[in-house]
């Protein structure tokens, strides 16, 4: 804790110092993000950092596995589905980001079997990311590599599960917002983007 309150302090020093004005700015006028990103929760993939963003231009939401549930206003908790309506529908993004990134702790655990501590939520989270393993074991991946494929697959399937919110549908049709997927090399730095074909390419 004390290395996080350290962190404040030259946060408040520097930091806080030098974005003053767009803070209080931020405060008074609200926030106006240029893109909503759903993100893994891993501590080494920050999009903020990937992206190099101030404060205010990322509306952030971040899960095991950059994970996006299938449309289902059912009336239980729903915490990714809320963040998305509030940015789709309040903040009216016109980018919509699936980030998902190398060595995602997830993937590996639905890959390999989860680790007994990972069970209560971890694991039947995961489930809805399997059709991201069928794919890859269907196109004839190497065990070996099937983390890495996965990690692709997740980020198509959470666009696919995107486009089943009828909001966002919509909007996509129409041209007011753009559905965008990338993976983050953490050990080399390189941003992948998902291309029409279905590939990913080094941005």
């Amino acid at each position: 804790m004390d290395t996080l309150l350290d962190g404040y302090r030259r946060f408040r020093d520097s930091g806080w110092t030098n974005n003053r004005a767009r803070m209080q700015a931020l405060a008074s006028e609200g926030q106006k993000p240029q893109a909503l990103i759903v993100a893994c929760s891993d501590s080494r993939a920050d999009p903020a950092m990937v992206f190099d963003t101030a404060p205010g231009e990322l509306f952030v939401v971040r899960n095991v596995a950059n994970l996006v549930p299938p449309y289902d206003p059912d009336g239980d908790f729903h915490g990714t589905s809320a963040a998305l309506e509030f940015g789709v529908r309040v903040l009216e993004v016109p980018h919509l980001i699936v980030m998902g990134h190398q060595k995602c702790g997830g993937v590996h655990s639905m890959v390999h079997g989860f680790p007994e501590r990972a069970q209560d939520f971890v694991e039947p989270w995961m489930k809805m990311a399997e059709p991201a393993l069928v794919a890859a074991k269907a196109a004839g991946t190497p065990f070996d590599l099937l983390d890495d494929v996965c990690e692709y697959e997740t980020v198509k399937l959470s666009l696919t599960h995107l486009r089943t919110f009828p909001w966002i549908a919509a909007r996509e049709a129409d041209g007011r917002l753009q559905l965008h997927g990338f993976r983050f090399g953490i050990a080399d730095g390189v941003l992948e983007q998902l291309q029409p074909d279905g590939s990913f390419v080094a941005v």
